[in-house]
């Protein structure tokens, strides 16, 4: 079967080889299945670490028709970035991947040339429809507040990943010539050391690590990705010959994911903890991602939006001469995720058409309202005591204040930036106050330059977050 063929025609195959189970019989048959992994990356876990520890693939694997008697050896390879996936699938070592919007892209068409199999994406991950995710941080110390402050400056970035792909489009957009900066290539872990060191001047990467490095103390963003004004996502291809061979297999990795998911919305705190320990993120970062309101949103649905955004992807590289022709839209598979939704009763086209996060609710404690705003809210971690959810960011950070006076010890504050939404810690964020009818107004923002907007309209002025906690003590609305 050309596993390039429109989606009506890969529905027929898979109906047809889930009808010949019983005809087809394996038994006694040992069916590898390598999963590429990227642990750190916060938004895949739901279709890695935690489908792994909580041991939900053997859950829902076939295991009667013609898979009764088959054995599973199941291998997980756990890599920093989505390049050594893509080989690890062309070697045929590994036969799922989970990586981020531009590598899979690459995973597509770099398997356009493998005569023995093709790539498909069969399932989303996680995504931010506005492109939050990717970053690029400077250190605390740094002089440079804007992207257009880097001209000439040494930035790194892990090249071929979902931040390499943010960095071209930024420059792309504002036809900035290829030497704007002085872009070198260092993974993760690399150019989080030397941004500490002070030995670079810019860190661009994806998820958690524009978040993640100004949490450990040492960096502060600059640039988010949602100012390229494209969703950043993360999802999961599979070798077309394995799918096509036990499509059974691929519909309950899938299945796997939905409840991977599941169980993080169920109990967002406990599964940030768990996913700290498993995966070495700060459960603080792994909550701003994944928690209610979180960066991301997590849904394995293959929604139009990303496809296209894909497509885009893919144009940005062509013009920089890295790809040629791709079909985007042949490479897509939604058969398999489509019919794990309807094995477990759930509606594939109402997820699809939805673009909501689960949300933070529920009583504000000092400002004693319910809270009608989930974006305009904020939630105090407190050790020993929870996760505690306020009103706004006035609420938010005079319960703080009340909370440090008590002595308590607090984990994280967080808050939304109020010209996109993003969620953020409260520490990090610059913050617009004015005073109006006699009430202070609080205006949390991840961008300086946004702050300073907010505030000469207001006629307030920009302040960091310890006089921003200060204005707010004692306010009640």
């Amino acid at each position: 079967m050309n596993p390039f063929r429109p989606s009506i025609l890969r529905a027929f195959a898979l109906a047809l080889a889930t009808s010949c189970a019983a005809v087809l019989p394996v038994a006694a048959e040992t069916i590898n299945i390598g999963i590429g992994t990227q642990d750190t990356t916060t938004n895949t876990v739901t279709t890695g670490v935690v489908i792994k520890e909580l041991k939900l693939l053997d859950k829902y694997l076939p295991k009667d028709g013609k898979y009764a008697g088959a054995t599973y050896n199941i291998e997980w390879q756990n890599f920093t970035s989505g390049p050594p996936v893509t080989n690890g699938m062309m070697a045929d070592k590994l036969q799922f991947g989970g990586m981020g919007d531009y590598p899979l892209v690459v995973n597509g068409y770099t398997f356009q040339s493998n005569p023995q199999s093709k790539s498909q994406l069969v399932a989303v991950a996680a995504y931010n429809i506005y492109g939050s995710g990717n970053g690029v941080v400077v250190h605390k110390d740094s002089p440079y507040f804007e992207l257009s402050d880097l001209k000439g400056k040494v930035l790194s970035v892990p090249f071929g990943s979902a931040a390499h792909g943010m960095i071209l489009k930024a420059m792309q957009d504002k036809n900035w010539p290829a030497d704007y900066f002085k872009l070198v290539s260092q993974s993760p872990e690399v150019g989080s050391t030397n941004l500490q060191e002070k030995k670079i001047d810019a860190h661009a990467d994806f998820v958690p690590f524009a978040e993640l490095l100004p949490f450990r103390g040492f960096a502060r963003k600059i640039f988010d990705g949602v100012e390229t004004n494209a969703p950043t996502w993360h999802g999961v291809v599979v070798r077309t010959d394995f799918a096509e061979k036990y499509p059974e297999v691929v519909v309950g990795y899938i299945k796997a994911v939905i409840e991977a998911n599941d169980w993080v919305r169920k109990n967002p705190k406990e599964a940030a903890e768990k996913i700290a320990k498993w995966t070495g993120i700060d459960k603080e970062v792994v909550y701003i991602f994944l928690g209610p309101g979180g960066i991301m949103t997590m849904d394995p649905t293959i929604k139009p939006q990303l496809v296209e955004d894909a497509a885009q992807d893919a144009a940005v590289l062509q013009k920089l001469g890295r790809m040629k022709e791709f079909d985007v839209k042949a490479w897509v598979n939604d058969t398999y995720v489509r019919q794990a939704y309807k094995e477990l009763g759930l509606d594939y086209e109402a997820q699809l058409k939805s673009l909501a996060n689960y949300e933070i609710a529920g009583d504000d404690s000092f400002c004693k309202v319910k809270i009608s705003e989930p974006r305009k809210a904020g939630e105090i971690w407190v050790e020993g005591e929870g996760i505690k959810p306020y009103s706004s960011a006035a609420c938010t950070l005079g319960a703080l204040a009340e909370l440090n006076a008590a002595g308590k010890k607090i984990n994280m504050t967080y808050l939304f930036d109020t010209a996109r939404g993003i969620k953020l810690f409260a520490t990090d964020a610059f913050y617009a106050v004015s005073t109006k009818d006699g009430k202070t107004e609080i205006q949390p923002f991840m961008l300086k330059a946004d702050a300073e907007a907010a505030a000469a309209k207001a006629g307030g002025k920009v302040l960091p977050f310890a006089d921003a906690l200060k204005a707010a003590s004692g306010a009640r609305g």
